[in-house]
């Protein structure tokens, strides 16, 4: 993304110009960065030989939806073009869509973490 929006240009300025661009791309790298961690943590937990159940959840929830915001954010920066076939991020769009459904739709995983929370109603009887 950093490197496209370097190279494309608007309004006699690249697109990283934009204040909002690199803000929003500063935004997605963080998050980025706080799953990675998250993710180093629950494989060292189940190295450990912990139940990671709820971590592992937690985190196909997140990358799930992590992923098609930053689809979406490349996609917008890139404009009208981005629709086309001829870049990258019109597949990308498309296919980031998959991540929330493929392995247990967001939902399904937001019923088991609310078990392993003691919030699901099902599981407090």
């Amino acid at each position: 993304a950093v490197v496209s929006t370097q190279s494309t240009g608007a309004f006699g300025k690249t697109i990283l110009d934009n204040q909002y661009v690199h803000y929003r791309l500063a935004e997605l790298q963080t998050e980025v960065e706080c799953l990675r961690a998250m993710l180093y943590q629950c494989v060292d937990q189940h190295v450990a030989g912990e139940d990671i159940t709820p971590q592992a959840t937690m985190l196909k929830l997140k990358s799930g939806r992590l992923v098609r915001e930053v689809s979406d954010s490349c996609l917008q920066f890139w404009g009208g073009m981005g629709y086309t076939d001829d870049v990258f991020i019109s597949r990308m769009f498309r296919d980031t869509r998959l991540m929330s459904i493929g392995g247990g739709a967001d939902e399904v995983m937001l019923n088991i973490i609310c078990k392993y929370m003691g919030t699901d109603p099902s599981s407090r009887k």
